[in-house]
C-alpha cells in the first residue's frame, strides 16, 4: 500500500528567519510558523481561538530566500514532510522533535514597511514584485511535464 506524507501550512512567522551555514556551504533555514482557528462556541456564542506553532527547515536556495525576503509577521504558504529527529542532550537524555522539511515555499500578503502606501498591502513580508513560488529546480534530464500528464487531479 502506497503511503503519503505532505504537509501544508499557511500561517505566520513568529520570528526571523534563522539561516545557517553547513561547512559546505549549504544553506539552512528554520522558520517557527503560527497557524490559528477560529470558531463560534455553540453551546456559549462565545469566539474561540488556538494557535499551533510549527517547526519548518529550508535547505539550499529556498533557505537563502527565506532569509532574504521573510521576516516576523511575514505570511506564507509551505509545503513539506513531517521529519521527526532524535538527539541526546547534554544530560545524556533522548530527545525526539517533530518538523517539518520544507520542499516548497509561496510568500503571501505584500510589502510590509518598505514605501507601501499607509494601511495598504497585505501581511508583512518586506517583499514585493519579486518571484514568489521558490521549489527545488527540476533534475537536467527529466523531462518537463505536459499539461496532458496533470490528469484529473489537480488540488485547486
Amino acid at each position: 500500500m502506497a503511503s503519503v506524507n505532505k504537509v501544508i501550512l499557511v500561517g505566520n512567522l513568529g520570528r526571523d528567519p534563522e539561516v545557517r551555514y553547513t561547512a559546505s556551504g549549504d544553506a539552512m533555514c528554520n522558520l517557527s510558523v503560527a497557524t490559528t482557528d477560529n470558531w463560534r462556541d455553540k453551546a456559549s456564542g462565545e469566539r474561540k481561538e488556538v494557535t499551533e506553532w510549527h517547526r519548518v527547515s529550508f535547505f539550499g536556495k529556498t533557505a537563502e530566500v527565506c532569509g532574504q525576503y521573510l521576516k516576523k509577521g511575514s505570511q506564507i504558504y509551505v509545503e513539506g514532510s513531517l521529519r521527526t529527529r532524535k538527539w541526546t542532550d547534554k544530560d545524556g537524555v533522548e530527545k525526539y522533535t517533530t518538523e517539518i522539511r520544507g520542499d516548497a515555499m509561496q510568500m503571501l500578503g505584500g510589502r510590509q514597511g518598505m514605501g507601501a502606501p499607509a494601511g495598504g498591502g497585505g501581511g508583512g513580508g518586506g517583499y514585493d514584485n519579486e518571484p514568489t513560488d521558490y521549489a527545488p529546480a527540476p533534475a537536467k534530464n527529466k523531462p518537463k511535464p505536459s499539461f496532458d500528464d496533470l490528469g484529473d487531479d489537480i488540488p485547486f
